[in-house]
């Protein structure tokens, strides 16, 4: 895989921060085992020997990851969302139609430590996320998600919770798009199988909002990976 120049990920950079636009399939930090795979963390290391990454995406989710650029800047932003004042803002394309106006969920998530993460009243985490309908499109909803908490899996099971699994992620029944299924007509050779649009799930951590050492707002929006991007272009086009 070929990684990006960390330079070109930059969205924001000043003394104390910086916030990238994380590819898809990049992790955010060292991942158990130490595969060695290059991470933002890495990356960071290289330009900022000091970085520390503040929070994390799961390694197919695109879009903003603030990065701390000394000890003091990383403090600040922790106690930030400890305190839950740091808001984020995730587009994620589900399947169905739906009309999502402020809907909030407030279901608990237990995580067991081996990636799976599930729904428990009982044991679970308190775990808050508000939805908003952006696009209907005839089979599909482009979803902007606001989570107050920050639990593993947190959009992605809260989601499949209402009926509106992420399109393409398998772990919560989220189907992958193809073409042959909006595109009217479209037909591919027997010799062939077919590629989904998107090869991961249709996450992407669109906007950051959070304050800087010196108390000024920082509010920093992320553009759309090329096969994010690619999908909704394809869903105006083929779905409206």
């Amino acid at each position: 895989m070929k990684y990006p120049s960390f330079k070109d990920l930059i969205l924001f950079e000043n003394d104390d921060y910086i916030v990238v636009n994380k590819p898809p399939f990049v992790a955010s930090l060292d991942e158990r085992g130490g595969s060695g795979e290059v991470n933002i963390l890495r990356l960071a290391k290289q330009y900022s020997p000091d970085a520390q990454v503040c929070h994390r995406l799961d390694k197919e989710t695109s879009g903003a990851i603030i990065i701390a650029k000394h000890p003091e800047a990383y403090r600040s932003v922790a106690i930030q969302f400890e305190k839950r004042r740091i808001q984020k803002f995730y587009h994620a394309i589900v399947d169905g139609q739906f009309v999502f106006d402020n809907l909030f969920v407030d279901l608990p998530i237990l995580n067991d430590g081996n990636k799976n993460v599930t729904i428990d009243r009982k044991e679970g985490k308190r775990a808050e996320t508000y939805f908003n309908s952006i696009t209907q499109y005839r089979h599909y909803t482009l979803v902007e998600c606001k989570p107050i908490t920050g639990r593993m899996h947190q959009i992605r099971i809260h989601l499949a919770t209402q009926r509106a699994a992420i399109v393409g992620d398998i772990m919560y029944r989220g189907k992958p798009v193809f073409l042959s299924s909006i595109k009217k007509g479209y037909k591919i050779s027997k010799d062939d199988e077919e590629q989904p649009i998107m090869k991961r799930f249709a996450l992407h951590a669109r906007q950051i909002i959070f304050k800087g050492m010196d108390d000024q707002e920082i509010n920093i929006e992320a553009s759309y990976p090329k096969d994010f991007a690619t999908l909704i272009k394809l869903l105006d086009k083929f779905d409206k």
